[in-house]
């Protein structure tokens, strides 16, 4: 199929691509159910690329170009994330070099030490990036989103409410350091080829925040399943960053899963955040 007829891409992002990239076929589609963009495998004049379209209120494109224009390049320069090729804003049309490999989710390499080892060591260097102090705000701006999110409709026990919302409220002063965080750092967005090398994929959720919030998706599944897993990530980043940022990251996600999986009627996800905020309300 030629990428410009595909019928998942809008009429702007298919004139858009025909003048980008004329003539380009389509050969696979990477996308999977629940998805927020339209992942596609092309070849174009014999190269491969991965085109990646979302719609106009989509706010991850726009994350991804940030992060790519921003703080990608040091891993892309060294083959370790993709190199950007169109970045498109207006469209939200993002196309990029393909990277060889497939997702680590449910390959053997997702219960392989070295994965985790070569995925702390590129988060590392990711993080390295920058560092931004927060002048103490980052904490209090999560504590407050926090409180709103218990006021939207959700499906956590009462108990459970009680005992987040004494914590949170508690939370004291804590100032940190903002750096380039993935923002859904797990074996989903990585990629291992038939060497075994990891690479890094979809930057949609990247944002400065503390470097202990892309812990917090792995403590609470990988790491769970496998202390080896973890000690090896933690070799590979160089520096363990469990403590009390950790918890309050767990906290954060915890609520963000349960309240918008029940939100947008994601029954399995929401059962995941429930388990999560089961566990941070016994303080597991």
């Amino acid at each position: 199929m030629q990428l410009h007829s595909h019928p998942a891409l809008s009429s702007r992002q298919k004139r858009f691509l025909e003048r980008q990239l004329p003539g380009a076929e389509v050969v696979a589609d990477l996308g999977w159910g629940g998805q927020y963009a339209t992942v596609l495998e092309v070849v174009h004049e014999g190269r491969r690329l991965v085109v990646k379209a979302t719609s106009p209120s989509d706010h991850h494109a726009l994350r991804e170009i940030a992060a790519h224009c921003r703080w990608v390049g040091a891993l892309a320069a060294t083959g370790d994330a993709a190199q950007a090729v169109l970045l498109d804003a207006e469209t939200h049309v993002l196309v990029f070099e393909h990277l060889p490999g497939r997702i680590v989710l449910e390959h053997p390499a997702q219960d392989d030490p070295h994965t985790y080892e070569q995925a702390g060591v590129l988060l590392a260097r990711l993080h390295a990036v920058e560092a931004i102090p927060d002048g103490g705000t980052y904490w209090p701006g999560q504590r407050e989103k926090i409180r709103q999110l218990l006021e939207r409709p959700h499906r956590i026990p009462t108990a459970q409410v009680r005992v987040v919302r004494a914590e949170v409220d508690a939370w004291g002063p804590m100032p940190t350091t903002l750096v380039p965080t993935h923002g859904d750092y797990q074996p989903r967005n990585w990629l291992v080829d038939d060497s075994g090398r990891v690479r890094l994929i979809d930057f949609g959720r990247a944002e400065l925040r503390p470097a202990v919030t892309d812990i917090g998706r792995l403590s609470r599944q990988d790491f769970l399943r496998d202390a080896v897993l973890e000690q090896a990530f933690w070799t590979g980043y160089g520096t363990d960053l469990r403590g009390h940022e950790m918890r309050r990251a767990q906290i954060v996600e915890a609520i963000g899963t349960a309240v918008w999986a029940f939100g947008v009627g994601d029954e399995d996800f929401e059962a995941h955040g429930l388990r999560l905020v089961e566990m941070v309300a016994r303080g597991a």
